[in-house]
């Protein structure tokens, strides 16, 4: 099985990305022969960035990029909104890459499911 995970809001501020990232941390845990693909969009792009220092007991997504990466999930970000939002140049989190339009086409009509944040 397939899973695309689509996230369009920012890191922080709501928790659609932290929820996001915790959907595909589950699915990874107790499913591990699911693919897990994540693509930001929009504000989401913002995730892909590394070195994120949040206060202590507060949820940092690079430490959940990460964890899902390691276990061979697949994030990629939408190149022209990493352009819009002036990140292109901004170091991304180790398995992080940009990607377009054309990709997040061909992740949805692999998936079997499709879920957005």
């Amino acid at each position: 099985m397939n899973v695309l995970i689509l996230i369009n809001d920012a890191p922080y501020g709501t928790e659609k990305a932290y929820n996001a990232f915790r959907l595909a941390m589950a699915i990874q845990k107790d499913h591990s022969e699911v693919q897990v693909n994540i693509f930001l969009m929009a504000d989401a792009v913002g995730c892909g960035i590394q070195n994120q220092n949040t206060p202590q007991g507060y949820y940092n997504i690079e430490r959940m990029i990460k964890s899902v990466v390691l276990k061979g999930g697949k994030i990629k970000a939408c190149g022209t909104c990493v352009d819009a939002r002036g990140v292109k140049n901004l170091q991304l989190i180790e398995g992080v890459e940009v990607s377009n339009m054309a990709e997040l086409a061909r992740w949805t009509v692999e998936a079997d499911k499709v879920f957005t944040f």
